[in-house]
């Protein structure tokens, strides 16, 4: 006998209330077949990686060529490739996704926000933050911008070469309408603003700001992907115009830009982009991409990396226009530039483009540009120190 709660009870009993009934077994069978379903299709050969729905490389298979350092690595590659590839994963990401999007209203990932109307933003690499403009430059950050982007005209101008400075707006600068309502603006000025206000004020750089002729082209046009953290081609060709016609007042051998008459604007249904792949739906969610097609040939063609194209995310990107005697060009880039680069490259011999966020004196020296445009993503002011190469050369 036992006393539980001041009543006594059988051992038999207290016996029979802890033993597993057949449920309990039927349950702990099912979690065991669960668990081992995704090992069973690995085994099986199927692999549950999707590359394309998620827009990222995933993880290989570990190597082991004998040597120490691969038997000690193997556990954690073979940990992250099973992460990766293990049986059912692009199905239950999938499903993970559109719960948390259709049925629930929200982002299913922290680096994406769900806008109005279908529209997905960006919120990692600072983006989130440059919209807030809660932490504005202070006056030494400021000179440190000026400081350096003077000293790099400088010495570009001794080389003679021009410079052309340029931000590119992020989505949410353009589309703010489009943003939940549950954002808002604690900071009466973005960086860019303060940045490119500033220097106006105390420099005579060449300067573009692309935004008033985006706000301006945006009412009759969509100029931006509604999955993707970039414009698209209308938008891209809109930044283009301000661009060259800014090189021009510094280098007149370059050609006027093309004009909207030169294209054929079409739209083209397409998987969801990378916002999209950020949270596992680029196979779920559609994209209407605004393309524009030349109505005449493009002369400009990707020499190096071989085989590529001209919007290829790469870090070093370079077109060449055959027997063409006009300048050539140095483009200091970041991914917005991909967009661009398909329009800049016809008015340049020679453009080569460099994923960096500094002016390298070292290319500059082999490449002997006529111009140097350097163009930045806004949300980018918040983490990049401004540091030139060429400004250090003095």
């Amino acid at each position: 006998m036992s006393i539980h709660g001041g009543t006594k009870v059988p051992r038999d009993e207290r016996s029979r209330k802890v033993r597993p009934g057949p449920w309990n077994a039927v349950l702990v069978a099912l979690f065991l077949v669960v668990i081992g379903l995704p090992l069973a299709a690995n085994l099986a050969g199927a692999d549950g990686a999707d590359p394309v729905a998620e827009n990222r490389e995933m993880a290989t298979f570990p190597h082991l060529d004998g040597s120490w350092k691969s038997v000690a690595s193997f556990g954690g590659g073979l940990g992250r490739w099973f992460d990766d590839h293990f049986g059912f994963r692009a199905a239950l990401v999938r499903w993970f996704g559109e719960t948390r999007l259709f049925w629930l209203g929200v982002s299913p990932s922290s680096t994406v926000i769900k806008g109005r109307d279908g529209w997905l933003f960006y919120a990692d690499d600072s983006a989130l933050d440059d919209y807030v403009a809660e932490t504005p430059f202070t006056p030494e950050e400021l000179r440190a911008w000026r400081d350096t982007l003077v000293a790099t005209n400088v010495w570009l101008n001794e080389h003679g070469v021009a410079f052309v400075f340029t931000i590119a707006p992020d989505k949410h600068v353009i589309y703010p309408e489009q943003l939940p309502a549950s954002l808002h603006q604690v900071g009466g000025q973005s960086r860019t603003d303060q940045l490119l206000a500033y220097l106006r004020q105390t420099t005579d750089l060449a300067l573009v700001d692309v935004r008033p002729a985006l706000f301006e082209a945006k009412r009759d046009d969509r100029l931006y992907h509604t999955t993707d953290t970039h414009w698209n081609d209308r938008g891209a060709f809109v930044a283009y115009r301000e661009i060259i016609e800014a090189v021009r007042r510094k280098v007149p051998t370059v050609p006027a830009p093309w004009n909207v008459s030169d294209f054929e604007p079409v739209a083209r249904d397409g998987p969801g982009r990378d916002l999209a792949g950020m949270i596992g739906l680029t196979r779920v969610l559609r994209e209407s991409d605004l393309a524009l097609l030349p109505r005449r040939p493009r002369q400009a063609r990707v020499v190096e990396p071989h085989g590529g194209g001209p919007t290829d995310e790469v870090g070093r990107l370079v077109t060449e226009i055959a027997g063409s005697q006009l300048p050539r060009a140095l483009i200091i880039r970041d991914s917005f530039a991909s967009g661009l680069a398909p329009f800049l490259s016809e008015h340049f011999s020679r453009a080569v483009y460099l994923w960096q966020n500094y002016v390298g004196a070292d290319a500059v020296r082999v490449e002997k540009p006529a111009v140097v445009i350097q163009e930045i993503v806004g949300r980018h002011l918040l983490a990049v120190a401004p540091y030139n190469d060429v400004a250090n050369q003095h």
